[in-house]
């Protein structure tokens, strides 16, 4: 299981101006942002970023400025993969070790969609365990507590983490893991192509249209 909310997606006016510093060619730039403070792409523009984005990463440096902030849910075990991308990303987590006891333990607290009836059950078994070291905990303080919940706990606890990351990073995230056995990397790939102009800087789906030049 994994979630998305609160997506923001930023700076993409400063990035255009910044792609066209090479050639000195603000004049033909034609991208506006109307009321809502919503970005489009002119033709103009949108030809150029296409073009630089297929040339390679040393050609699309200014996708690297264009900026997203997410809110995401996901299991332990997708969070131990996603850590991989350390490069220009930032995330901020609900914390597990001082916020653990804070709530009741309930089945919705875990990702079991893919369990069968019986390793479901077993489950059940458990967050009632993790239930009763929780209150006993609360009862006491008993450090002991807090660190049997701390260590059986299982991967597939749920945590929500706000993340920023950029066009570039999610491109990489986006070919490498597209085709990953994991749902929640489909899942946070078919976010990535909800983004604004995501086929056109990120996935390469633009890719086949012709007669376009700056």
């Amino acid at each position: 299981m994994l979630s998305v909310q609160h997506t923001a997606v930023m700076n993409m006016e400063n990035a255009m101006r910044g792609a066209r510093n090479p050639l000195n060619s603000w004049d033909r730039m034609d991208s506006w942002t109307d009321e809502a403070g919503v970005f489009h792409f002119g033709e103009n523009d949108l030809s150029l970023a296409r073009r630089l984005c297929a040339a390679g990463s040393d050609h699309r440096k200014f996708i690297r400025m264009i900026f997203v902030s997410v809110d995401v849910t996901a299991p332990l075990y997708w969070w131990k993969e996603y850590d991989t991308y350390k490069v220009a990303t930032v995330a901020n987590s609900t914390s597990t070790m001082h916020k653990i006891h804070a709530k009741p333990f309930s089945l919705e607290d875990f990702s079991t969609d893919h369990m069968d009836d019986e390793t479901l059950r077993a489950m059940e078994k458990l967050v009632e365990f993790l239930e009763h070291l929780r209150l006993q905990y609360m009862e006491g303080k008993d450090k002991r507590y807090w660190y049997d919940m701390i260590q059986l706990l299982p991967t597939s606890y749920n945590q929500m983490r706000t993340c920023t990351l950029n066009y570039e990073t999610l491109r990489n995230i986006y070919f490498a893991r597209k085709d990953h056995k994991l749902e929640e990397w489909h899942t946070f790939c078919d976010w990535i192509r909800s983004l604004p102009y995501a086929a056109d800087l990120i996935t390469g789906e633009w890719a086949g249209k012709a007669g376009e030049k700056d």
